[in-house]
């Protein structure tokens, strides 16, 4: 990101979590602060990436609070702030009427929501459903479409296809899975001009 002139700002919620991310962080828990002030945190960006989430391991209600509330806060932020550009890290299977009260339907059930609110926006979005997520070094090759297989991709896969789907004008308006696969991610993303 860096040696493309990118100047990420991570919106952080715990001041120890600055060693962990790229930029120059901004502390702010989305679930609590209000629409001002995540206003004042993302002041100057040219686009929202929102990769926030509840986590593995966190309650029905936390899911329902950080991955749909905290998405939308960020979205009447970022109209707010005359921000346009909006990519969200959904997931596979996001859907706003999953069944089931369990802590995955509730996380579909979020996330779909999420996105079902993020296309009724106005804003210029983008919409990425990944399979499940690894820590493991990136392949640099990837798999988009409209559904792909189940299966694990590297977040640092996933990173390095946010920033693509960000230079790319033919992702505005869409949605679509990522997973693994043997295309180059610049070669994937430009595939969604088609």
């Amino acid at each position: 990101m860096h040696e493309r002139g990118d100047e990420p700002r991570p919106l952080i919620r715990d001041p120890a979590q600055a060693a962990d991310v790229v930029g120059e962080p901004v502390v702010v828990d989305l679930e609590a602060a209000d629409e001002t002030e995540v206003a004042r945190a993302i002041e100057g960006a040219d686009a929202i990436v929102f990769t926030a989430g509840a986590g593995p391991g966190s309650g029905p209600e936390r899911k329902w609070t950080m991955d749909y509330g905290g998405a939308v806060k960020l979205i009447a932020a970022a109209k707010a702030s005359g921000i346009s550009r909006y990519v969200i890290v959904s997931s596979q299977g996001a859907d706003p009427d999953a069944e089931g009260d369990d802590a995955f339907a509730v996380y579909l059930r979020a996330k779909g929501k999420a996105d079902e609110d993020l296309r009724a926006s106005g804003l210029e979005y983008s919409i990425v459903r990944p399979t499940g997520l690894t820590d493991d070094p990136g392949a640099g090759t990837v798999e988009l479409a409209e559904r792909v297989e189940r299966g694990q991709i590297s977040r640092e896969d996933v990173a390095s296809v946010i920033v693509a789907v960000l230079d790319e004008p033919a992702t505005i308006g869409k949605t679509f899975s990522l997973g693994p696969g043997d295309v180059p991610i610049e070669d994937a993303v430009a595939e969604l001009r088609r």
